[in-house]
């Protein structure tokens, strides 16, 4: 037995020493450079088209090319007919978390499949406040989803293979997309690009924090259910772009109980956020948070 043990752990050191992620650090300028991205010498052309769904209201779906050449697909809801508005409409960015779609954030139900994360309740919130609410599809899925490689595979690749790259990269040019989209919400008298709080839930948390801590047009977060990374993938680890919060409202919601983030850990992230506007809701159980914890948002807008 005791020899099986030592085979065992002698073959756990080699995994770890050949696979295993060893962390790196990155520098704040490090860091911008790793977001930056080239906009289109001709300014970004998106394609906008009113969306005939009946549930839809006020909506048009979008669709653009991205710095690098891939397409990029998503929606854009109105609270009343833009073209009327007497005024430009503040904007609320949702970002979806790993293994779902932009349409979780205004669908109820997809391909028969609740939206359990109450997303399209957020995005309800929002249309009644009197914002609109825009949202994509990240890299690798909805739309954009790789039928050779799945997301799951490309995390297997990650914590089993220390394949960070893949994983990096699709949480950055993600973001990116993000930012580029922001040069043209800049260009829209419908749009108050002084007024833009970004959202999102579980990996589009982690999103709306680096879009918020890299982006200086972003002037509220809010974070639900972050996961805790480290320097092992530093790139795309929040909490490295947190000194780019100062001054903005920031609310972090987080579960007691979460497998993908400790209580401590959520707490050193929330102490980690520089600014002086900034809450922190937590509430029992795992990452999925109970349906209720929407109404408590009303006062982030």
């Amino acid at each position: 037995m005791a020899s099986l043990l030592g085979i065992a752990a002698l073959a756990g050191a080699l995994w770890w020493g050949l696979f295993g992620l060893k962390p790196y650090d990155i520098t704040p300028d490090a860091l911008q450079a790793r977001y930056a991205y080239a906009p289109p010498t001709n300014g970004l052309q998106v394609q906008v088209q009113l969306q005939t769904e009946p549930e839809g209201g006020h909506a048009q779906s979008l669709r653009f090319t991205s710095f690098d050449g891939s397409e990029v697909q998503g929606r854009l809801l109105y609270p009343s007919d833009p073209a009327r508005a007497s005024k430009p409409f503040p904007l609320l960015i949702g970002l979806h978390a790993l293994g779902r779609g932009h349409v979780r954030w205004w669908k109820e139900q997809n391909k028969g499949h609740p939206t359990v994360e109450q997303t399209h309740r957020i995005t309800a919130m929002a249309l009644q406040q009197g914002y609109a609410v825009l949202v994509l599809d990240a890299r690798r899925h909805g739309h954009r989803k790789d039928p050779n490689h799945t997301v799951l595979e490309l995390m297997d690749d990650l914590h089993l293979w220390g394949k960070r790259e893949p994983y990096e990269r699709m949480i950055v040019d993600t973001v990116r997309d993000y930012r580029l989209l922001l040069d043209w919400v800049q260009t829209q008298p419908q749009l108050d690009a002084s007024r833009i709080g970004v959202a999102g839930y579980s990996m589009g948390g982690q999103m709306a924090l680096l879009l918020g801590g890299l982006d200086s047009r972003v002037g509220a977060v809010l974070a639900i259910v972050p996961p805790h990374l480290d320097n092992k993938v530093a790139a795309v680890a929040p909490r490295n772009a947190a000194p780019g919060l100062t001054g903005k409202k920031v609310w972090l919601l987080s579960a007691d109980d979460d497998d993908y983030a400790s209580k401590a850990q959520n707490q050193a992230l929330f102490e980690a956020i520089p600014a002086q506007d900034k809450r922190h809701l937590r509430f029992p159980g795992g990452h999925l948070l109970p349906a209720h914890y929407v109404d408590g948002l009303g006062g982030w807008f």
